[in-house]
């Protein structure tokens, strides 16, 4: 193979997200549901994007290889990966990130690159809590959600403004 060097990258990229793929699919066990093959593969797709993922473009990247895959089996995965906190869906974006430390069900702050639509999450108990005291102090209640904020990542802040 020409692209040793490329090779050896994905394949280490592959053998974390395998151990992410284990770690999930006990998780679910765990709960008493089960992460279907389908499940898995969208996870799979998620946990390698190097950003988040639209539906559509997971159904797209799910049909090369399965033409006949449809959109709701889709959605199905996606509802299911963000009910058991295996992923996050931005609102702002309609699109689906892996949610990396979902031993803690919780609601994380999602730094959204505009530029190469990268996704950090800052998880912050204390955040959260200061959120829901202050909204606690005009009788206002939080429904669970993440946090979403758009700008850029510092590797995109660096780039010139024609570069976008």
């Amino acid at each position: 193979m020409s692209h040793d060097h490329h090779h050896d990258h994905a394949h280490h990229a592959s053998h974390d997200i395998e151990h992410d793929l284990a770690a999930a699919a006990s998780w679910c066990v765990a709960r008493g549901e089960k992460l279907t093959d389908q499940r898995r593969e969208v996870l799979a797709m998620l946990l390698g994007a190097s950003g988040s993922m639209k539906a559509y473009d997971l159904l797209a990247e799910i049909q090369k290889h399965k033409p006949t895959a449809a959109p709701p089996t889709v959605y199905r995965a996606l509802d299911f990966l963000v009910s058991v906190g295996l992923a996050h869906k931005l609102e702002s974006m309609n699109a689906f990130v892996a949610c990396r430390d979902f031993s803690t069900p919780h609601h994380g702050v999602m730094f959204i690159c505009d530029r190469c639509h990268s996704v950090a999450e800052l998880h912050d108990p204390a955040l959260a809590q200061y959120m829901a005291q202050q909204a606690g102090k005009i009788g206002f209640t939080v429904a669970p959600q993440d946090v979403e904020l758009h700008g850029a990542c510092a590797a995109c802040r660096t780039l010139p403004e024609e570069a976008a």
